[in-house]
């Protein structure tokens, strides 16, 4: 699959979700309020998730070469 020099590579978005989920988990720990604490967390999951599904895609594109 070729990609456009303008798009991120999945290494590159894997990247960027482990740092956004880093980031979420910090704020939740600096928050004021549950409800606040609780936004930063969901944030962190998605981004995990998201993470992990990059990997998984990462995997096949590997395999795929």
């Amino acid at each position: 699959m070729d990609t456009s020099d303008d798009e991120p590579t999945t290494g590159e978005l894997r990247i960027v979700q482990g740092a956004r989920e880093e980031a979420e988990r910090k704020a939740a720990e600096r928050a004021d309020s549950e409800a606040e604490t609780a936004q930063h967390d969901r944030r962190a999951e998605k981004s995990a998730y998201l993470k992990a599904k990059l990997e998984e895609r990462e995997e096949a594109e590997r395999r795929a070469e």
